[in-house]
């Protein structure tokens, strides 16, 4: 199965003392991050998440791939 993501990088960051942690270069250019994005931070499981919040625009076309042939009922059409 062929998955739309490259595979995940692990590196290691430090955590500053005012709690900042800066992320890295390479991970930054595969996600596309910019200065000033906001990111949305989860507590998941014992870990931290950064999640990018994208806009309405940059979201256009994420959905390319899916199969819009779907058996509907009749009553449905």
């Amino acid at each position: 199965m062929h998955s739309l993501y490259p595979p995940p990088l692990v590196i290691t960051v430090k955590l500053s003392s005012k709690f900042q942690v800066v992320i890295p270069r390479s991970v930054r250019n595969r996600l596309g991050l910019r200065p000033g994005m906001k990111l949305q931070v989860v507590e998941y499981e014992g870990r931290v998440e950064f999640l990018p919040i994208r806009k309405p625009a940059e979201l256009r076309g994420f959905l390319g791939r899916i199969d819009t042939n779907v058996v509907r009922e009749e009553d449905r059409l």
